[in-house]
Formats: C-alpha cells, structure tokens, sequence
C-alpha cells in the first residue's frame, strides 16, 4: 500500500489541500492520502495558530475519510517534527510505503528542517507547485542538494519504488489559495 504523506498547521484546511491530495492520488498512484495536522510547526511560531481540535477539524470536514484521511497521529506521537513522525510511521506501519507531499514553497526551507537531510535520504518526497513559488524552490539550495535524486514527472507513479532518496516536482495544475489569505478574508481564529 503506497499513502502520501501532507503535513502541515491546516490553519484552516482549504480546498487548495484536497486538490493537492487529489493531484497526488493520481500522479502518484497511492491508495490514500493522509492530511497530517501538526500540533504545532515551528516555521510559523509567530502566527496566530487555532487550537489543534480546531484546525484538526477543519481538515476532517474536507477530508472525504476514504481516500483523504485527516489525522492527529504526529499529535498521539507527541512528536513535532517530521523527520520522527515518519520514523514512528514507518515502525509502526512496516508494510505501508510512505511518500512525503509538500508544496513548492515548503522546498526552499526543507534542509533547515530538523534531520532535513536525514529525512530526503529516508522517505519519497512529491514537491507540488504552487502559485509564486516555483522558480524559487527550483533555484533553493534544498533543491540543488537533492537535485540528482529527481525523477522526470512522467516517472511520478513509479516514485519510491526503489526506496529513497527519490523526489519529483509534480507541475501539474496550481489552486492559487492560502490558510493566510482564508484567515485574513474569514477570520478563522
């Protein structure tokens, strides 16, 4: 069984996510995708955060609890960073194939990440193009570190097969949507 992987604050979970997890359903094959809601993430300690029942709900309600499951799970292992979450994963889920889904603007800060490195050497990583961010991430230096570990996108399904390190850059269609901008235009919190 192969599950991608979305991590993040989903202050609120929005449209822009399912779409992201619905692009990596097909480009990648897998069986699921698991909307992964961290109980905290230290790239955004200065924003104003909902409470993790909150935002864990807000993933729920997207999710459809078939294909796209949201989860607590980094919570219930107490962990935070996202190298040890998928080390526990891993442990506990020895037959499940794993694959890390992120969005481009995530790519540049990747190696600044806790065992950033460790993590790319240990689990597929899908890097999915968003809006404004793309020449950037291509250009970061995450990206030049792990740029002779990248597969063509037409190779997409057959990521991970082999175990990693393994990436790809899916370019496939973009939802231009932020939790900022909903937060800002909605007051989420």
């Amino acid at each position: 069984m192969r599950i991608g992987i979305l991590g993040g604050s989903f202050n609120p979970a929005h449209k822009g996510h399912i779409s992201l997890a619905e692009r990596a359903l097909r480009a990648l094959n897998l069986q699921q995708v698991w909307l992964m809601v961290s109980p905290g993430n230290p790239f955004k300690s200065g924003q104003k955060m909902a409470s993790f029942e909150e935002r864990l709900e807000s993933a729920e309600k997207l999710a459809d609890g078939v294909r796209i499951i949201a989860t607590g799970i980094e919570q219930r292992y107490g962990t935070q960073k996202t190298f040890l979450t998928l080390e526990h994963l891993k442990r506990n889920f020895p037959n499940i194939r794993f694959i890390w889904l992120m969005g481009s603007d995530n790519l540049p800060d990747l190696c600044k990440w806790y065992r950033g490195k460790a993590l790319i050497k240990s689990v597929p990583i899908a890097v999915f193009a968003r809006p404004g961010s793309n020449k950037e991430a291509l250009k970061s230096p995450s990206a030049s570190w792990i740029r002779h570990w990248q597969r063509p996108e037409r190779e997409s399904q057959a990521l991970g097969i082999k175990g990693a390190p393994d990436w790809v850059f899916i370019h496939r269609k973009e939802v231009n949507l932020s939790s900022t901008e909903i937060r800002a235009k909605n007051s989420f919190l």
